[in-house]
């Protein structure tokens, strides 16, 4: 009888300075390399999270297209965690939702833009999700956002 071996677990450091980094990306041996995103995050110290999040400003309007609302929800996020000492690069998970996957995948280019200008080259795990509307109907995409500060 024979028995499979699972993959083995890369722990990737975050960042030059592997002892600071307030997280590290878990993947797999010999699975392809993630773009955009992590497979999976480890992290030691205080976490801070989010509702849903939309993309509407201080009045509650929203932009009236998907891109400047994504940009919008991402200032947000960015402006949540700051208000729990919190920095983008100490996301260890975001969950999208979006009513239009086309429209997402439409815009990808741009998306990876204003996602960099935001929260920089800092990828965690990520996942993806088709919904048939949100609590607000004229909003496009609503995130979920983790992260954990380092003690």
């Amino acid at each position: 009888m024979s028995t499979q071996k699972g993959p083995t677990l890369a722990v990737l450091p975050l960042g030059k300075d592997s002892a600071s980094a307030p997280a590290k990306i878990l993947q797999p041996s010999g699975w392809p390399m993630p773009k955009g995103y992590a497979n999976g995050m480890a992290a030691d110290g205080r976490i801070v999270v989010t509702g849903g999040v939309i993309g509407w400003d201080r009045d509650e309007h929203l932009a009236a297209d998907f891109v400047g609302q994504v940009r919008q929800t991402l200032q947000n996020i960015a402006a949540i965690l700051a208000e729990g000492d919190a920095r983008p690069e100490h996301l260890v998970r975001l969950t999208w939702y979006v009513v239009d996957m086309d429209e997402y995948l439409a815009n990808l280019k741009e998306l990876g833009r204003i996602y960099r200008e935001i929260v920089g080259a800092h990828y965690p795990a990520m996942a993806l999700v088709q919904v048939v509307r949100l609590v607000e109907k004229a909003a496009r995409v609503e995130i979920e956002a983790t992260a954990v500060v380092p003690r």
